[in-house]
């Protein structure tokens, strides 16, 4: 039987401060495409609403993770006024 991973980012990446970094990343985009879906929103008006240009949302719906920085993520959800709010644990 081989090995279980308790997510895809366990299994892909070996470094543990990449992993932390793609895991964070990977849910925000989540969280930035689930607003644009719970909005209805088109790719444009995202782009609007968001600061950036629509080939950026484009990039974010096809999960083109290496394109976004937690920085600019962060931002795109702070401009259609959701705030983070950060829970750090110990890893295992």
């Amino acid at each position: 039987m081989g090995k279980s991973f308790e997510n895809v980012w366990d299994a892909l990446e070996d470094n543990p401060v990449e992993r932390e970094s793609l895991k964070i990343k990977s849910y925000l985009m989540f969280l930035v495409g689930q607003y644009i879906k719970d909005n209805n929103l088109t790719q444009t008006r995202a782009a609007e609403l968001m600061g950036v240009n629509q080939p950026r949302i484009s990039d974010l719906v096809r999960g083109k993770i290496d394109r976004f920085t937690i920085d600019m993520l962060v931002n795109m959800l702070a401009r259609v006024g959701l705030k983070m709010e950060v829970t750090l644990k110990h890893a295992a």
